[in-house]
């Protein structure tokens, strides 16, 4: 009988699922595997104007399954297979989707497969900004404040005005709907097989920050606070759930037909699911006072602190506190930016634009070279962007902007604020407007920052995860100068996988406690980012003007 411990932590990003295999003893990762969801590589579903972004399952299922048996492939095949202990996942969320009675998505369901509104509600759409609103100004007619735990705002990335919007939207959808799931929770009912929706355990995570779960309430607030929004939500809470898990316990085991289609044997144990910012703050080594930074095409900011110190504090206008939706037995608390890596996306799609569509059309090259060109000269403009901004000089009158492309997420939720580029001229070059939008972004942590500090929560330093952490030096020396605050950059590079690979040793008792999982097999911090004191001042002075201009901006919306 083999005496490995080997798990698997499977991380569901915005644009591809990655899944590895780590040993439990040590931390030591065999395998990793990427799989880019096809039908969201052609961007199928989605209408950006419309701030509709829709993902479908079988993005999902086929990544899992690939990215798997490609993994164990690659470890060394039935060997390694029979040392596996468990998997854990972790996803984007608030990412919810209708389900039929027997919990199955109803994009996978006859009739409904290519309807986006059967499909899973990526984090990132916007189009239940009116719901929103709505469920805001709703709370203040009850004597309970139903949104204390929330940060006072809800908000259009999250599951019920989600739910409202589609079930308003499409009436299809709204007679079939017998439920509605976080994908976190989805995947770990589909690997244990569950065939009822009352089988399938929710996660804390998702539950506490995004569906107005609390253990205060007793669960989620009342049927009446639901239906007298809207009747069409009337009966919604009976579906859901009333009991919500930490994801250090197991949701159950593999089934047997995930069993054999993985290669895997039936006694893996799969554990609750949590978002991946969670996750990834326990894979990154969070500490109390520490601010994780999940960094990627938004940003997810995580801190954890005891309970004794957080009794009746209330902190406004983050993305929730939640007792064990991080570490079990501590406090949660996030926040983020809805657009980070995005922002310097925009930025570089809007550059490419002679590429890809006058590129194609010349006469002089063909359509091979054409092609070359554009992936070699694409992959150069960030990178290059990034070095010729460095060597500008500090100024204070630079061009400055606001870094509200997708909505403002934290401090005061507000998905309905665009951006702005003000102090344009005719000197304003690539380098100076990336300058500009990488600043804002530096400017939208600090604001974060500052609300923690605010609230009297402590910010004691930083922990750096994610993409853009790990390939942007420029952008993480400026946000230490920035915020001037030493950012510890964590040495793995999946780090959210890693957490999710914690969390599933610790769901199979190979640790009792993730804390030592965390211990175990976490391999620490390899760069850290010192603030440079000389740009303080500078930096500060900026500051003020980023805040004006945010004022500014969001005054021009409310009028």
């Amino acid at each position: 009988m083999s005496n490995d411990q080997f798990v698997i932590g499977v991380d569901y990003g915005t644009d591809s699922v990655r899944s590895i295999i780590v040993d439990a003893r040590n931390g030591r990762e065999l395998a990793s595997s990427v799989f880019m969801y096809p039908r969201w590589q052609q961007g199928l579903y989605c209408d950006a104007g419309e701030n509709q972004f829709r993902q479908h399952p079988l993005d999902y299922v086929e990544g899992l399954e690939f990215t798997i048996k490609d993994c164990i492939k690659k470890a060394g095949g039935t060997s390694v297979a029979r040392g596996i202990k468990a998997i854990s996942v972790d996803t984007t969320g608030s990412t919810p989707v209708a389900v039929n009675e027997k919990g199955v998505p109803l994009a996978l369901a006859p009739g409904f497969e290519n309807n986006p509104n059967g499909m899973f509600v990526l984090w990132k759409d916007h189009t239940s900004v009116k719901e929103a609103a709505e469920i805001n100004q709703h709370a203040t007619k009850f004597e309970v404040n139903y949104l204390q735990y929330v940060g006072g705002i809800y908000s259009s990335e999250w599951f019920w005005a989600k739910l409202l919007h589609i079930l308003r939207g499409d009436k299809q959808i709204a007679q079939a709907c017998y439920s509605w799931v976080e994908h976190c929770d989805w995947i770990p009912f589909l690997l244990t097989g569950g065939k009822h929706i009352n089988e399938m355990n929710r996660g804390r995570c998702s539950a506490g920050h995004k569906a107005l779960w609390a253990a205060e309430y007793g669960g989620l607030p009342p049927d009446e606070f639901f239906a007298s929004l809207d009747p069409l939500l009337k009966g919604f809470t009976a579906r859901l759930f009333k009991d919500t898990y930490t994801s250090d316990v197991p949701a159950g085991k593999l089934s047997a037909e995930w069993a054999e289609r993985l290669g895997l044997s039936s006694d893996v144990v799969i554990g609750v699911g949590a978002f991946d910012a969670h996750m990834g703050a326990v894979g990154g080594q969070i500490e109390p006072y520490h601010l994780s930074k999940v960094m990627g095409t938004s940003t997810c900011d995580m801190l954890v602190a005891p309970m004794a110190d957080m009794q009746g504090k209330l902190i406004k206008g983050i993305c929730g506190q939640v007792d064990g939706s991080v570490i079990p037995g501590m406090l949660g608390l996030e926040a983020g930016q809805s657009a980070f890596g995005d922002t310097y996306a925009w930025f570089k799609n809007l550059l490419s634009w002679p590429l890809n569509d006058l590129l194609s059309q010349s006469k002089l090259i063909d359509s091979q070279t054409a092609a070359a060109l554009k992936s070699e000269i694409a992959a150069k403009i960030i990178p290059e962007l990034s070095r010729q901004a460095a060597l500008l000089p500090l100024d204070e009158n630079a061009e400055l902007s606001v870094d509200w492309l997708n909505g403002r997420r934290t401090p005061d939720a507000n998905q309905e604020l665009k951006s702005a580029i003000a102090g344009l001229s005719l000197g304003s070059d690539a380098p100076r407007i990336f300058r500009a939008l990488a600043e804002s972004t530096c400017f939208g942590a600090k604001s974060i920052v500052d609300r923690f500090n605010s609230e009297g929560v402590p910010v004691k330093g930083l922990i750096g995860i994610g993409g853009v952490a790990k390939k942007s030096p420029y952008i993480m020396q400026m946000m230490a100068d920035v915020l001037q605050m030493p950012i510890r950059m964590h040495q793995f590079e999946h780090t959210c996988a890693l957490g999710a690979a914690m969390f599933a040793a610790t769901a199979a008792g190979i640790y009792p406690k993730v804390e030592d999982a965390m211990t175990a097999m976490g391999g620490g911090f390899d760069v850290e980012y010192q603030p440079d004191k000389q740009n303080a001042d500078i930096y500060s002075r900026r500051y003020k003007k980023y805040i004006l201009l945010g004022e500014f901006v969001e005054g021009v919306k409310n009028k």
